[in-house]
């Protein structure tokens, strides 16, 4: 029997790559963004859905039970990102931020998470980024958001143990999608070269992250984040 992932985010990017990696390895895939999704295949099934909104997180993952069945994997990857001296950021820019990097993880979590611990355990893995463990110049409310998600993912660890679910996160480095379009490219370069690995990340590479942390064997490793690139 196929098992159930949601993935947020599958509009485009990491997430929409993801979503077609699951499905080429026999999963059911629930994919949500804030519109509508042109991807289609047998196993997929599309849902509007702001992770930010805690009414509509509640219906939408009680919606997929119905309609595919427990969720087994929350990947949580939208996220929002914006590139501002923290003096010159506005408070609109924190908000879109945190509802949708930290506010959105939690609610997703949360719900999905209820899902797991009575139907027997499951997988959940949060976006992070580089920029915090990097400590950008201009991406403060960005990695300050990817911090409060690295500690809700250690805590949850702890705290969804005894149901058998796990909780990891994973940070990739730059990745030529949507997110980084506006960065300038002497910056991303910049950032490039602080790495041990000094390329690009590729959404192949995290979709190797993902197997990793959603296989059978897999079931010990919680609690945990991994900085792809060679990061510290």
């Amino acid at each position: 029997m196929s098992r159930i992932a949601c993935i947020t985010g599958t509009r485009k990017g990491i997430g929409r790559h993801l979503a077609l990696h699951l499905l080429e390895k026999g999963w059911i895939v629930a994919g949500c963004s804030r519109k509508e999704c042109d991807l289609e295949h047998t196993n997929y099934k599309h849902y509007r859905l702001d992770v930010g909104e805690e009414d509509e997180v509640v219906n939408v993952v009680r919606q997929i039970k119905r309609e595919l069945g427990p969720i087994y994997a929350l990947i949580n990857n939208a996220g929002t990102a914006t590139m501002n001296h923290i003096l010159l950021s506005p408070k609109k820019s924190y908000d879109r931020i945190f509802d949708t990097n930290v506010l959105g993880t939690y609610l997703m979590l949360r719900e999905c998470g209820k899902q797991m611990s009575r139907s027997g355990g499951g997988r959940i893995v949060n976006f992070t980024s580089i920029a915090r463990p990097l400590g950008l110049e201009g991406e403060a409310l960005y990695a300050a958001s990817k911090a409060s998600v690295e500690s809700l993912t250690q805590i949850a660890a702890k705290e969804l143990a005894n149901f058998n679910i796990t909780v990891n996160a994973i940070g990739p480095t730059p990745i030529e999608t949507d997110l980084i379009k506006n960065v300038p490219p002497g910056k991303i370069q910049t950032l490039i070269e602080r790495q041990a690995i000094p390329r690009f990340g590729t959404v192949e590479d995290v979709a190797n992250c993902i197997d990793f942390f959603l296989q059978d064997a897999s079931a010990f490793i919680t609690g945990q984040t991994i900085y792809l690139g060679g990061v510290t």
